[in-house]
C-alpha cells in the first residue's frame, strides 16, 4: 500500500487503524481481503507508463506475480468481486507466451522451471474456477494452458543426474542450472495431482507418484509420522550435499498436491503421506501464530522469502476442503493467524497496511507486495472450506484441454532454442557486411596514401 513520506510523523500521530476481522463472518473476510488486495495494487506495474501487463513493480519477481493472481483469483470466486475480473484476464493473457505455456520473451533468459510452475498453478486455477476463457478462439483455453506447462516440465525431468528430478533451472546459462530444489519438483507434483483430478487421466497420477518417490529417494523428503522437508542440493555428489533449510512455500506445495490427489484417489497412502506434512508443518507456527521460522527471528527474510507464508495458507486452507478429515487438526490454527495477520494490517499512511511478523500482535514496520499477499492469503483460507471444491470434468468443469499441449514447443528444450533467420535478414545482414568492406577498404587506402 501507499506508504507516506511523513511516514515516521504519521505513526506518532495517528490512530491505528487496523482491518476489522469477524473470522465467522463471510462478508468480513471478504471486506478485509478486499482491502488487501487493494494494497496489492498499489505495486502492480501493468497500467503504469511503460510498465508490463501482468507484472508487479522492481525488486518482485515474475515468479512471484504468478501466485499473488492466483490469490486474487480466489477472492475473485470467493467473495464474487467481478472488479477484479479484467486485471486477471489481461495478466494471464500477456504472459502466457507464444507457445501458450508460460514461458514468455520477457522472462525467457531467466526463467526458473519454479518460476514456469508458480504461473501454471494460476492458470490451474483459472481451469478450476471456469474463470473467463480466452476471448480469441485462436488461443487455447486455461486448461489446455495449464496441460502446456506440464508437458514442458515434465520432458525437462533429468534422469541423467541424481536418478531423476528437474533441474532449478531452465537454460544452462542460468546460475543454479546444476542445483535440483523442492520447489521445482514441488510444482510439478502439484500440477500433474491437480491435472488428475481435473480430468481424471491417471497418467497424471503415476507422475505425481515418480516424483514424489524421487523427493524422499533423494531425501529431499524425510517422510514419517512427521515430514522433513529440505530445500535441495547440487547435482555434484549425486545431490547428497543436502542445503537443510525448510521453507514454507516447500510445505504448502506439497500439501496442496497430496490433498488433490489424495481427493481424487481415496489412496490410504496419499492420506498418511499428507497427514505426515501437516504435523511437519506445525513447526511453522509460533502459539499457534504462522511464521517464517528460517528468516523471521533472526529478521533477514529476503523479498522472495517474506511471500512465502502465501502458499503455504492457500494450500492449507484447501486442505480444509479437500480433505475434512484434517479440518478440525488445521482451522484453529488459520483461525488464531488470521486474526494475528489482520492486527498486522495496521500500519503505513492509511493504517490497514500488512507487516511480516503476525506474532507481535500489531504493525511491525515492514511492508511490501509479499506482506500483503500472505495476508490475503491466511483471509482466503478461512472461506475455503465454506465454498464449492474447485471444479473438474466429472463437477462443472468446462474446460475442455489438450493432453498434447506444449509438447510440440522448442521451451520443452534444456538448449537455446535455434535463430529463425528469414530471408529478409540475410538480405539485410549482407548490406551491413558490405557498407562494413567498403569502410574498411577505404580506411586501408587513407592509411596507405
Amino acid at each position: 500500500m501507499k506508504i507516506s513520506l511523513l511516514l515516521p510523523l504519521c505513526l506518532l500521530f495517528s490512530t491505528t487503524l487496523a482491518l476489522d476481522l469477524d473470522i465467522n463472518d463471510q462478508d468480513s473476510i471478504c471486506s478485509a481481503a478486499g482491502t488487501v488486495v487493494n494494497g496489492m495494487l498499489d505495486y502492480y506495474d501493468g497500467k503504469k507508463y511503460g510498465g508490463v501487463v501482468g507484472m508487479f513493480q522492481a525488486p518482485y519477481y515474475w515468479w512471484e506475480a504468478g501466485h499473488a493472481w492466483g490469490g486474487v483469483l480466489d477472492y475473485w470466486y470467493y467473495c464474487q468481486n467481478d472488479s477484479v475480473e479484467d486485471v486477471l484476464y489481461s495478466s494471464l493473457m500477456a504472459q502466457r507466451g507464444n507457445n501458450n505455456d508460460f514461458i514468455p520473451k520477457n522472462q525467457s533468459t531467466t526463467e526458473g522451471n519454479d518460476d514456469q510452475g508458480f504461473w501454471g498453478i494460476f492458470v490451474m486455477s483459472a481451469a478450476e474456477r471456469n474463470f473467463t476463457e480466452p476471448k480469441d478462439k485462436d488461443v487455447p483455453d486455461w486448461l489446455s494452458m495449464s496441460q502446456a506447462v506440464y508437458n514442458t516440465m515434465w520432458e525437462r525431468w533429468d534422469s541423467d543426474s541424481c536418478s531423476g528430478g528437474l533441474r532449478w533451472q531452465i537454460f544452462t546459462w542460468n546460475s543454479g542450472y546444476d542445483h535440483k530444489n523442492t520447489v521445482s519438483n514441488a510444482c510439478l507434483f502439484q500440477m500433474a495431482s491437480r491435472l488428475a483430478r481435473f480430468t481424471g487421466n491417471d497418467s497424471y497420477v503415476e507422475t505425481a507418484e515418480t516424483v514424489y518417490q524421487w523427493l524422499i529417494d533423494t531425501q529431499f523428503v524425510v517422510d514419517g509420522d512427521k515430514a522433513y522437508v529440505y530445500d535441495g542440493a547440487d547435482i555434484s555428489n549425486n545431490c547428497s550435499d543436502i542445503v537443510k533449510l525448510e521453507w514454507s512455500y516447500n510445505y504448502g506445495l506439497l500439501i496442496g498436491g497430496a490433498a488433490y490427489l489424495y481427493n481424487y484417489t481415496e489412496s490410504d497412502d496419499w492420506l498418511q503421506k499428507l497427514t505426515s506434512l501437516v504435523n511437519g508443518a506445525k513447526d511453522f507456527f509460533k502459539d499457534d501464530i504462522m511464521y517464517e521460522r528460517a528468516c523471521q527471528g533472526a529478521d533477514n527474510c529476503n523479498n522472495d522469502q517474506r511471500s512465502f507464508k502465501a502458499v503455504f495458507s492457500r494450500a492449507l486452507g484447501m486442505t480444509t476442503r479437500l480433505v475434512p478429515s484434517l479440518y478440525d487438526e488445521i482451522r484453529p490454527l488459520l483461525e488464531s493467524s488470521a486474526e494475528a495477520a489482520a492486527k498486522s494490517c495496521s500500519g503505513g499512511s492509511d493504517g490497514v497496511t500488512c507487516g511480516l511478523d503476525w506474532t507481535k500482535g500489531s504493525w511491525d514496520n515492514k511492508y511490501g507486495l509479499g506482506e500483503q499477499m500472505c495476508a490475503l492469503e491466511i483471509f482466503n483460507s478461512l472461506l475455503a472450506p465454506e465454498s464449492p471444491a474447485p471444479y473438474n470434468h466429472e463437477n462443472e468443469g468446462v474446460g475442455q484441454g489438450n493432453v498434447d499441449a506444449g509438447k510440440d514447443s522448442d521451451s520443452t528444450s534444456l538448449d537455446r532454442s535455434d535463430l529463425k533467420i528469414e530471408t529478409k535478414d540475410r538480405a539485410g545482414a549482407a548490406i551491413v557486411t558490405a557498407i562494413c568492406l567498403l569502410i574498411l577498404i577505404i580506411g586501408s587506402i587513407w592509411m596507405i596514401m
